[in-house]
């Protein structure tokens, strides 16, 4: 491909810049004809028309042929050429790695799921990620040069315009993405795993026209990916969305920020494995005993299995957990007014255990017309909302569009 303008974040001709918008309409909208586009960019048919061409020559856009109409002469309707180029998507959890990639329209081409990973801060964790990805890549029977992208979730606090995360990998001067850049001979952008997973559910998930949008990711930890009048809402150096770290209790558990009292500490996956051994140690039964006495290492998703099988113990936490947590979501209602509330992340398959709790609680504390004008949905892409939000992520800021 010859088509600079897309690779290059600094080109700023208008060629170039109209080029990116009407990928960005395509992306946003889908296919449209001349007409829509001129109508939608204020630009004349002899310039959308010359622009779409030169894209065509790019590979970039193709005429997927004749609309139907009900007179006169049919207008072509164009779209993006779903084989120009592929964007890779990683997610990292405690414990495993999602893998995937998408096409340049976003859809899906593959997903490799629960790849056996261990995530630490040290350069051999790091180095065992980077072969985890080559080897995907490898794998795949898609040219490596059609590989524009590939974004990296992490969890914790991540500059996505620096390339640095300060939560995990933060042991060398070069940014990680430009660590992994180099390492993996494409490029990288890295994002915070709850924005990348509130992207994911925006564009292909539950959102359904909704500009302002709250998602709650409750997983180990937890966070909250921040959507405001479409756009996703970063602050100045990327690290906004930390509720999990909002001081809401008079306890003396350490937080793995350093201070005491964060929600985190009450309402998250982390607390949740927390509470079960301290409850187990002081006399409550629970079916993950057995584990628990071997001294297996007992899992999120073996919490989850338990509750399932209706584990008093871990319904009776969750529980608990639902009550801090909603008090804590009718608070961001109260300051952001959202359309829609996205509850998403691994403790989210615990379904009504969790919810009824939740919305307990925020109707007892949010302001009655905020909560009226609130809707809730859990998230519609689960445990690949990650996933499909870092491969969408990586395309959208490969164009300059995000």
């Amino acid at each position: 491909m010859t088509a600079k303008f897309l690779l290059s974040s600094e080109d700023s001709s208008r060629n170039a810049l109209l080029k990116k918008k009407i990928i960005h309409h395509y992306v946003a909208n889908g296919d449209a004809t001349i007409a829509e586009l001129c109508k939608e960019m204020n630009l004349s048919i002899p310039t959308v028309t010359k622009l779409i061409g030169e894209l065509q020559e790019d590979g970039y856009i193709v005429d997927f042929g004749k609309q139907e109409t009900n007179g006169g002469r049919k207008p072509s309707i164009y779209g993006l050429n779903p084989t120009s180029g592929y964007f890779v998507g990683v997610d990292l959890f405690r414990d495993k790695i999602n893998l995937g990639i998408v096409d340049f329209k976003g859809d899906k081409v593959c997903i490799e799921e629960n790849i056996p990973y261990i995530l630490e801060n040290t350069p051999a964790a790091l180095e065992q990620l980077c072969l985890r990805i080559e080897s995907f890549i490898t794998q795949l029977t898609i040219p490596r040069e059609k590989i524009l992208a590939v974004g990296v979730n992490i969890s914790g606090r991540v500059n996505p315009i620096s390339g640095y995360s300060y939560s995990i990998f933060y042991f060398q001067e070069k940014p990680l993405a430009q660590i992994l850049e180099e390492r993996l001979r494409l490029k990288v952008y890295i994002e915070n795993d709850t924005r990348a997973m509130a992207y994911g559910e925006y564009m292909q998930g539950v959102v359904k026209g909704e500009k302002n949008i709250l998602f709650i990711n409750m997983s180990w930890g937890l966070g909250i990916g921040i959507i405001i009048d479409g756009k996703i809402y970063y602050g100045k150096s990327g690290f906004s969305g930390e509720l999990g770290h909002f001081c809401m209790f008079d306890n003396e558990v350490l937080c793995h920020c350093g201070k005491k009292g964060c929600l985190e500490t009450e309402a998250s996956g982390s607390a949740l494995h927390r509470k079960i051994y301290e409850r187990y140690k002081e006399g409550s039964s629970t079916i993950l005993a057995p584990k628990i006495d071997k001294g297996d290492p007992v899992t999120l998703t073996e919490i989850m299995e338990a509750l399932q099988k209706e584990d008093v113990l871990s319904i009776e936490i969750l529980e608990q957990m639902g009550v801090n947590l909603g008090k804590g979501i009718a608070g961001l209602m109260n300051i952001f007014n959202p359309e829609l509330v996205i509850l998403g992340g691994t403790l989210f398959h615990a379904d009504e255990y969790l919810l009824l709790p939740i919305k307990s609680a925020i109707r007892k504390y949010s302001l009655n017309l905020v909560s009226q004008d609130t809707e809730f949905k859990l998230s519609k892409l689960r445990e690949r909302a990650g996933i499909i939000g870092a491969c969408l992520l990586s395309r959208s800021k490969l164009l300059g569009i995000i």
